[in-house]
């Protein structure tokens, strides 16, 4: 019953947008905790391997940097999503939160309770993925 209403919307109720403003900074202030966590495990090595036998240190050190580097794409990851978050709130300031890109319809509460940083709604987000894998062939 919702899709029929969201169809007839044009945007969502300031009280709905105050809703996904509140999850938002929530999610921010998470994300942002985590993001703090891995930045300190990349500035320093507390799982140092100096007190090890020299003959494993080669494998030591190459687990290292294949754990810094994981830890640097979960980063970078995390980056963008507090910036796709911060987004959203701009979104939400501007009062177009919640309007799907492609067809400026509502996206479901739904997903943006699921995915608050959405800009498509799971219909438009398949046609998008399909035409990207169209264009791959």
């Amino acid at each position: 019953m919702e899709n029929n209403t969201n169809k007839a919307r044009l945007r969502y109720s300031d009280e709905e947008l105050q809703e996904f403003k509140e999850l938002i900074l929530e999610k921010i202030e998470i994300a942002k905790k985590d993001l703090a966590m891995l930045n300190a495990a990349l500035a320093g090595d507390s799982n140092s391997a100096d007190d090890t036998a020299p003959s494993f240190k080669p494998f030591e050190d190459g687990s290292n940097v294949l754990a810094k580097e994981e830890t640097a794409q979960l980063a970078y990851r995390q980056h963008k999503i507090i910036q796709s978050l911060e987004n959203a709130l701009v979104r939400i300031e501007n009062k177009t939160y919640g309007i799907d890109r492609i067809t400026g319809e509502l996206i479901p509460k739904e997903r943006l309770r699921l995915v608050p940083h959405a800009t498509l709604s799971v219909q438009s987000k398949e046609m998008e993925n399909s035409q990207r894998n169209k264009k791959r062939r």
